[in-house]
Protein backbone atom coordinates (compact mmCIF):
# COMPACT_ATOMS: atom_id res chain seq x y z
CA UNK A 1 0.00 0.00 0.00
CA UNK A 2 1.31 3.45 -0.92
CA UNK A 3 2.28 5.86 1.85
CA UNK A 4 1.69 8.84 -0.45
CA UNK A 5 -1.68 10.50 0.20
CA UNK A 6 -4.38 10.49 -2.47
CA UNK A 7 -4.04 13.19 -5.09
CA UNK A 8 -6.30 14.87 -7.64
CA UNK A 9 -5.71 12.06 -10.13
CA UNK A 10 -6.95 9.50 -7.60
CA UNK A 11 -10.09 11.57 -7.14
CA UNK A 12 -10.60 11.94 -10.90
CA UNK A 13 -10.14 8.21 -11.48
CA UNK A 14 -12.56 7.36 -8.67
CA UNK A 15 -15.17 9.75 -10.09
CA UNK A 16 -14.85 8.18 -13.56
CA UNK A 17 -15.14 4.70 -12.06
CA UNK A 18 -18.30 5.77 -10.28
CA UNK A 19 -19.79 7.47 -13.33
CA UNK A 20 -18.61 5.01 -15.98
CA UNK A 21 -18.00 1.61 -14.34
CA UNK A 22 -18.08 0.10 -17.83
CA UNK A 23 -14.74 1.76 -18.72
CA UNK A 24 -11.28 0.65 -17.65
CA UNK A 25 -9.81 3.96 -16.49
CA UNK A 26 -6.52 2.42 -15.32
CA UNK A 27 -4.40 4.39 -17.87
CA UNK A 28 -5.46 7.62 -16.16
CA UNK A 29 -3.39 6.69 -13.10
CA UNK A 30 -0.18 7.00 -15.09
CA UNK A 31 -0.87 9.30 -18.00
CA UNK A 32 -2.85 11.94 -16.12
CA UNK A 33 0.08 12.23 -13.74
CA UNK A 34 2.51 12.47 -16.66
CA UNK A 35 0.33 15.20 -18.16
CA UNK A 36 0.18 17.13 -14.89
CA UNK A 37 3.91 16.73 -14.36
CA UNK A 38 4.51 18.02 -17.91
CA UNK A 39 2.51 21.13 -17.05
CA UNK A 40 4.63 21.72 -13.95
CA UNK A 41 7.76 21.20 -16.04
CA UNK A 42 6.53 23.74 -18.61
CA UNK A 43 6.00 26.27 -15.83
CA UNK A 44 9.44 25.57 -14.34
CA UNK A 45 11.06 25.86 -17.77
CA UNK A 46 9.28 29.13 -18.43
CA UNK A 47 10.46 30.50 -15.10
CA UNK A 48 14.08 29.44 -15.70
CA UNK A 49 14.13 30.88 -19.23
CA UNK A 50 12.36 34.14 -18.33
CA UNK A 51 15.23 35.01 -15.97
CA UNK A 52 17.38 35.22 -19.10
CA UNK A 53 14.92 36.97 -21.40
CA UNK A 54 14.13 33.77 -23.28
CA UNK A 55 11.05 31.85 -24.23
CA UNK A 56 11.11 28.07 -24.63
CA UNK A 57 11.52 28.21 -28.41
CA UNK A 58 14.52 30.55 -28.06
CA UNK A 59 16.17 28.27 -25.54
CA UNK A 60 15.57 25.30 -27.84
CA UNK A 61 17.34 26.99 -30.78
CA UNK A 62 20.22 28.26 -28.65
CA UNK A 63 20.68 24.92 -26.93
CA UNK A 64 20.70 23.05 -30.27
CA UNK A 65 23.52 25.33 -31.42
CA UNK A 66 25.36 24.95 -28.10
CA UNK A 67 25.11 21.15 -28.22
CA UNK A 68 26.55 21.17 -31.74
CA UNK A 69 29.93 22.03 -30.23
CA UNK A 70 32.49 24.44 -31.66
CA UNK A 71 31.98 26.46 -33.80
CA UNK A 72 28.38 26.26 -32.51
CA UNK A 73 26.68 26.45 -35.86
CA UNK A 74 24.01 24.57 -37.77
CA UNK A 75 22.16 25.06 -41.02
CA UNK A 76 18.55 26.22 -40.82
CA UNK A 77 17.57 22.78 -42.16
CA UNK A 78 19.38 21.05 -39.30
CA UNK A 79 17.58 23.31 -36.83
CA UNK A 80 14.23 22.57 -38.49
CA UNK A 81 14.77 18.83 -38.17
CA UNK A 82 15.77 19.11 -34.50
CA UNK A 83 12.89 21.41 -33.55
CA UNK A 84 10.21 19.73 -35.67
CA UNK A 85 8.93 23.09 -36.95
CA UNK A 86 8.45 24.49 -40.43
CA UNK A 87 11.22 26.33 -42.25
CA UNK A 88 9.13 29.51 -42.07
CA UNK A 89 8.84 29.21 -38.31
CA UNK A 90 12.58 28.63 -38.01
CA UNK A 91 13.35 31.62 -40.22
CA UNK A 92 11.22 33.79 -37.93
CA UNK A 93 12.91 32.39 -34.81
CA UNK A 94 16.41 32.92 -36.20
CA UNK A 95 15.48 36.46 -37.22
CA UNK A 96 14.26 37.25 -33.70
CA UNK A 97 17.36 35.74 -32.06
CA UNK A 98 19.60 37.61 -34.50
CA UNK A 99 17.91 40.89 -33.55
CA UNK A 100 18.70 40.08 -29.91
CA UNK A 101 22.36 39.43 -30.75
CA UNK A 102 22.16 35.81 -29.62
CA UNK A 103 22.82 34.22 -33.02
CA UNK A 104 24.37 35.30 -36.27
CA UNK A 105 23.67 34.26 -39.82
CA UNK A 106 26.32 33.87 -42.46
CA UNK A 107 27.19 32.00 -45.61
CA UNK A 108 27.98 28.31 -45.44
CA UNK A 109 31.63 28.01 -46.48
CA UNK A 110 31.00 24.54 -47.93
CA UNK A 111 27.89 25.56 -49.91
CA UNK A 112 27.73 29.00 -51.54
CA UNK A 113 23.92 28.87 -51.58
CA UNK A 114 23.67 27.73 -47.96
CA UNK A 115 23.45 29.61 -44.68
CA UNK A 116 24.81 28.79 -41.26
CA UNK A 117 23.28 29.98 -38.00
CA UNK A 118 25.97 30.56 -35.39
CA UNK A 119 25.70 31.01 -31.64
CA UNK A 120 27.23 34.33 -30.60
CA UNK A 121 29.26 34.80 -27.43
CA UNK A 122 26.24 36.53 -25.89
CA UNK A 123 24.02 33.64 -26.97
CA UNK A 124 26.39 31.13 -25.42
CA UNK A 125 26.43 33.05 -22.14
CA UNK A 126 22.63 33.22 -22.06
CA UNK A 127 22.03 29.57 -22.96
CA UNK A 128 24.63 28.34 -20.46
CA UNK A 129 23.05 30.35 -17.64
CA UNK A 130 19.51 29.32 -18.66
CA UNK A 131 20.57 25.67 -18.77
CA UNK A 132 21.99 25.88 -15.25
CA UNK A 133 18.73 27.40 -13.99
CA UNK A 134 16.66 24.81 -15.87
CA UNK A 135 18.60 21.97 -14.27
CA UNK A 136 18.02 23.46 -10.84
CA UNK A 137 14.27 23.64 -11.53
CA UNK A 138 14.30 20.03 -12.75
CA UNK A 139 16.14 18.88 -9.64
CA UNK A 140 13.38 20.47 -7.56
CA UNK A 141 10.73 18.59 -9.58
CA UNK A 142 12.55 15.29 -9.01
CA UNK A 143 13.22 15.91 -5.32
CA UNK A 144 10.36 13.64 -4.20
CA UNK A 145 12.18 10.63 -5.66
CA UNK A 146 15.42 9.30 -4.26
CA UNK A 147 18.23 9.51 -6.83
CA UNK A 148 18.35 5.71 -6.86
CA UNK A 149 14.92 5.71 -8.59
CA UNK A 150 15.75 8.26 -11.32
CA UNK A 151 17.29 5.70 -13.68
CA UNK A 152 14.34 3.34 -13.32
CA UNK A 153 11.82 6.10 -14.02
CA UNK A 154 13.91 7.27 -16.97
CA UNK A 155 13.91 3.77 -18.45
CA UNK A 156 10.15 3.39 -18.03
CA UNK A 157 9.50 6.74 -19.70
CA UNK A 158 11.94 5.85 -22.51
CA UNK A 159 9.94 2.69 -23.18
CA UNK A 160 6.71 4.69 -23.32
CA UNK A 161 8.20 7.27 -25.68
CA UNK A 162 10.04 4.90 -28.01
CA UNK A 163 7.10 4.25 -30.39
CA UNK A 164 6.81 8.02 -31.00
CA UNK A 165 10.49 8.77 -31.57
CA UNK A 166 12.32 8.14 -34.79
Amino acid sequence: MSTVPADDVDRIVEAWRRERPDLDVTPLHVLSRVSRLARHLDLARGSAFAKHGLEGWGFDVLSALRRAGPPYELSPGQLVSQMLVTSGTMTHRVHRLTALGLVGRGPDPSDRRGVKVTLTTAGRTVVDAAMADLLEQERILLAELPPSEHDHLSELLRRLLSPFES
